[in-house]
């Protein structure tokens, strides 16, 4: 069956199968009055005038189409919520006094492992599904909310299942995000090198292996120590660094050949010379920044030293309860510099190629899937500008419509 996809008063893309820096990633396309052909849920063919003949037309109002954005880091299976500590965190509590208060990850540490597998599946589906009403139409989602085995093995089956509901999900074995209270910080490197790693392995529930690696949490060292683990077992690392502070975790994502290193607000110039020397994708998290009134980071020097730059929410209980892909792909442009044009290829293809999908995701063009949505805005700018309603009307994934409501 042929579907075509008529009336784009914009169609922005980037094009390409890999990520792009430097003044490529904000040469997009953007066709005025355009139409997309859909066939067997991959774009066969796209262009502007009149559209070649098919099964189905699909009228998309004259509005602007985009690629399905793709969010490349989240932490969406867990239990509990902790909005009780927004009200310490306005009475000028440190998150070390809010741990000490009972909240803080560990709280989501109890919660998480205390939750059935059914109602943590249960949360997560709502949360997926509310995701593609903001557009996103592929995810990345981490464990890390166990420090056990059997809690990290029940948020990635959690994640298995999510397939079922979207199949474009990379899963994430982030074992390494805290030391659970009860091991001491050794006997917890071994357990994740000798145990988690070669269970989570061999039960194939997760793609990558990622490791927060800042101040406080686990060393460069330690950090490398797991990655290479996690690498001989096949899983592709991944890394949380710079975040409070800059300790090595930006040399240890080159050294180790992760395909992403993310949080970044505290990058400087070497940290930024390593990501561009080791290849390493930059997934930046400024709706973090905003929530916890920090630092948002270099996207421009970044951009500027030609490290290509993904955009994504960091969807979690305690950092940034939010799911909003274009309120981050906003704050990217005011705080961080970045055109519209960046931030969309940010979104799209950077974030698809994070997570190792820019081979089918990210863009509109032949030999791609039917991902993409419809905006309720005239044009890319007019959608960055538009912040704090969503401006959704339609998101297709593989040429079916999965939120809002299709003209024919």
């Amino acid at each position: 069956m042929k579907r075509i996809f008529t009336n784009i008063g914009e169609l922005a893309t980037s094009q390409g199968r890999t990520a792009l820096c430097g003044k490529a990633q904000g040469n997009i396309k953007r066709l005025q009055s355009a139409w997309i052909l859909e066939k067997n849920c991959m774009i066969d063919s796209v262009g502007t005038g009149s559209p070649p003949a098919a099964d189905k037309v699909i009228d998309c109002g004259g509005k602007l189409v985009t690629p399905g954005l793709v969010d490349c880091h989240t932490h969406l299976v867990f239990g509990g919520w902790r909005e009780k500590e927004l009200a310490m965190k306005l009475a000028g509590k440190s998150y070390l006094e809010i741990l000490a208060a009972g909240g803080g990850i560990l709280s989501t540490v109890r919660e998480t492992r205390a939750a059935s597998e059914d109602a943590l599946y249960e949360k997560a589906s709502r949360l997926l599904s509310e995701a593609m009403s903001y557009g996103t139409t592929a995810m990345e989602i981490k464990s890390g909310y166990g420090l056990d085995l059997s809690t990290e093995q029940k948020q990635l089956r959690v994640i298995k299942r999510l397939k079922e509901q979207n199949s474009d999900l990379a899963a994430t074995f982030l074992g390494a995000h805290a030391f659970p209270p009860e091991m001491e910080r050794e006997a917890y490197m071994d357990f994740l090198c000798e145990t988690a790693i070669p269970a989570i392995a061999a039960d194939g529930l997760a793609e990558y292996c990622d490791v927060f690696c800042d101040e406080g949490v686990f060393t460069a060292a330690q950090a490398e120590r797991i990655l290479l683990c996690g690498k001989r077992f096949g899983l592709i690392p991944k890394l949380h660094a710079d975040e409070i502070r800059e300790i090595g975790g930006t040399e240890t994502a080159a050294k180790v050949g992760a395909i992403s290193c993310d949080h970044l607000s505290e990058t400087g110039v070497a940290g930024i010379r390593a990501l561009k020397d080791g290849g390493v994708i930059a997934v930046m998290l400024p709706a973090t920044s905003f929530y916890l009134q920090k630092p948002y980071g270099n996207f421009r020097g970044m951009i500027d030293a030609g490290v290509p730059v993904a955009v994504a929410t960091d969807m979690n209980p305690g950092s940034t309860p939010n799911l909003s892909l274009p309120f981050a792909m906003t704050a990217a442009c005011l705080y961080g510099r970045l055109t519209p044009e960046e931030v969309l290829t940010a979104a799209t293809l950077n974030g698809a190629a994070a997570i190792g999908m820019a081979n089918r995701l990210g863009t509109l063009e032949s030999g791609k899937q039917a991902d993409l949505v419809v905006w309720d805005a005239d044009n890319l700018e007019q959608l960055i500008y538009r912040y704090g309603t969503n401006r959704t009307l339609r998101v297709y994934k593989r040429g079916v419509c999965q939120f809002g409501k299709e003209r024919v």
